[in-house]
């Protein structure tokens, strides 16, 4: 019979050879070594060792070992990857130099439903010690990687900022300029129709005058809800024309909005996230060290 890779070896040894036993819950594998001739015990963790690891043991502990594998009953090779608790449900062949021995796993009994909850409490345990004593380090860690993503956001936001505000100044320059014209205008209008009233024309000729005008306003305003689908009120119609120049003048001088949104967005979120790390009386933070940075 040969392996997957062709290489023969003699006929199965009787599977005492290779026995199998669980002590305090873990598998203890005993075999015999080919150079050393003498029998060795190998503690494996089922849940962590790996059937290369289990191997490399065997290897480690008789150096006259050149060939170690592990094959199913079908002849298949099974995978180094493999964890020993997949490996140990079903019989296997282990291969060492020549020597093929049949390996029959004992069935693992069952635990009780009181041992189980008393596994379960202890997994939770360890679990919580693991958090205690490993917590503060990955605090300290996640806060260092936080402040260091703030400083690259602040440095790329920085020219950014000063880009903006110049943009920023001359939007407003030009609304306010715009709605000082405005005022000039109605004023000027004002003015004019007080004159062709008093000084030219009588309030009989001037009243269908000032008629038109005031419904030609009014179609002016219900134009503007129809193109903006908004109402005109003064601050959203000043608002509406300071982002129209912005964004024209952001257009000009190559000033990416979009970028700069999205950075504020995360230094936004960097800074909540610092916020909330750093909040003792939830996370159980170390508060010196961190004032201490501070």
């Amino acid at each position: 019979w040969r392996g997957l890779e062709g290489a023969p070896y003699s006929t199965l040894v009787p599977s005492d050879e290779v026995t199998i036993n669980y002590k305090h819950g873990l598998p203890v594998i005993t075999l015999t070594l080919p150079t050393r001739s003498e029998r060795c015990r190998f503690t494996v963790k089922p849940t962590v060792t790996t059937v290369r690891a289990f191997l490399q043991d065997v290897q480690r502990e008789d150096k006259g070992i050149e060939r170690a594998e592990v094959f199913a009953t079908d002849g298949s090779k099974v995978s180094d990857a493999t964890l020993m608790e997949v490996l140990l449900m079903n019989d296997f062949k282990l291969v060492i130099n020549n020597m093929a021995y049949n390996v029959s796993p004992p069935i693992k009994d069952k635990l009780s439903s009181e041992h189980a909850t008393e596994m379960e409490d202890i997994k939770s345990l360890v679990h919580r010690l693991f958090v205690a004593l490993h917590l503060e380090d990955h605090q300290i860690r996640k806060e260092r990687e936080l402040l260091q993503k703030l400083d690259h956001l602040k440095e790329e936001l920085l020219p950014l900022e000063q880009m903006k505000a110049r943009i920023t100044d001359s939007a407003d320059a030009k609304t306010s300029r715009l709605l000082w014209v405005g005022l000039a205008l109605m004023s000027t209008q004002g003015g004019a129709l007080a004159w062709l009233t008093w000084w030219v024309y009588s309030w009989d000729i001037m009243e269908p005058v000032t008629y038109f005008i005031t419904y030609g306003s009014a179609m002016a305003f219900y134009a503007y809800f129809v193109i903006t689908k908004q109402d005109y009120i003064y601050p959203d119609a000043k608002n509406r024309q300071f982002l129209h120049y912005f964004y024209r003048k952001s257009k000009n001088q190559h000033f990416n909005v979009e970028r700069y949104n999205k950075l504020k967005e995360d230094l936004a979120e960097a800074e909540e996230s610092l916020r909330r790390l750093r909040q003792p009386l939830h996370l159980r933070l170390p508060i010196q060290e961190i004032n201490d940075k501070d």
